[in-house]
């Protein structure tokens, strides 16, 4: 059996919304270093 894991990312310049409040969270949490946030998905397959 094979396992293949996919990450799928919006493309760069596409708008993504729950990057940009993941962003703003921790920036008011105090991770000031955080330059960008992009929230994706994760999937694994089994062949």
């Amino acid at each position: 059996m094979y396992r293949a894991k996919v990450y799928v990312y919006p493309k760069e310049g596409i708008l993504d919304p729950q990057g940009k409040a993941v962003h703003q969270i921790l920036k008011n949490m105090g991770y000031k270093a955080v330059n960008g946030v992009r929230v994706g998905k994760f999937v694994t397959l089994e062949l």
